[in-house]
C-alpha cells in the first residue's frame, strides 16, 4: 500500500490542479489533452460519465506524450477494471464501497477515494489510505471545513474536487492537509467544442501556477 501511495502523491504533485473533464466527442481528447499537458498540466482525470470515457483514456495514453491519464467517477470493480485496461495510470471515486476497496487492494494502479466526512476518513485511514479525494467541496462544507479536519486527522492529504474554480483554489492550496485541487474550469466546454486548443493550453498555464 505504502508504494501505491508514494506513486498517488507523485502524480497528484505534479501540479496544483487536476482537470476534471468530462468528453463527449472522442475527436476532442488527444487535441484536449495536448492542449492540456502543453500548459503544464500532466495528470489528467477523464470521467466515465460518456460513453466515449474509456476510448478517450485509451487515446491519450497512447497518443499524448508526456500525459498521466486517469479516470474519474470509477463506481464499481468492473469500471475499475476497464478503466485500467484502457491505460489509466490512477483512478478517482467520489465515494467508497468494500467493492471498490476490495478491486484496488489487488491493483498496482492507485486509488483516490472520495470522503467528506471524519468517519468515512477514519474508515479509510484504516484501510491504508492516507491521501483521499475531498468530495463534493464546496457543498461538504469548503476550505473552512477541510482545515477543521487538519488537527484531529494529522496525516492525511486531501484533493478537493466539487465547485473548485479560480477564485476559491488558493483557500484550499493554502492548506497544509491538501496536496492538490481538482478543476474543470480548464477545459470550458465552449472552448472545447469550438477547438480553441490554444485558450485552454492558456487556462492550462494559469492553473499550473496557482499557489497558496
Amino acid at each position: 500500500m505504502a508504494d501505491k501511495t508514494q506513486a498517488l502523491i507523485s502524480i497528484l504533485k505534479l501540479q496544483p490542479v487536476i482537470p476534471v473533464l468530462v468528453i463527449t466527442d472522442l475527436a476532442h481528447a488527444v487535441p484536449l489533452a495536448r492542449a492540456l499537458v502543453a500548459g503544464g498540466l500532466k495528470a489528467i482525470e477523464i470521467t466515465l460519465r460518456t460513453p466515449v470515457a474509456l476510448e478517450a483514456i485509451r487515446a491519450v495514453a497512447d497518443e499524448v506524450e508526456g500525459a498521466v491519464p486517469g479516470a474519474g467517477t470509477v463506481l464499481n470493480a468492473h469500471q475499475f477494471h476497464q478503466a485500467v485496461a484502457a491505460g489509466s495510470q490512477f483512478i478517482v471515486s467520489p465515494g467508497t464501497t468494500q467493492e471498490l476497496l476490495d478491486v484496488a487492494r489487488k491493483s498496482p494502479v492507485p486509488m483516490l477515494p472520495g470522503a467528506a466526512t471524519p468517519s468515512e476518513v477514519m474508515a479509510l485511514r484504516e484501510e491504508g489510505y492516507e491521501v483521499l479525494k475531498f468530495f463534493p467541496a464546496e457543498q461538504a462544507g469548503g476550505a473552512a471545513y477541510l482545515k477543521s479536519l487538519s488537527s484531529p486527522l494529522a496525516g492525511t492529504l486531501f484533493c478537493p474536487t466539487g465547485g473548485i474554480t479560480p477564485d476559491n483554489a488558493r483557500d484550499y492550496l493554502s492548506l497544509s492537509n491538501v496536496i492538490c485541487v481538482g478543476g474543470s474550469w480548464v477545459a470550458p466546454t465552449a472552448l472545447v467544442e469550438a477547438g480553441d486548443w490554444d485558450g485552454i493550453t492558456r487556462l492550462a498555464t494559469e492553473a499550473s501556477r496557482l499557489s497558496a
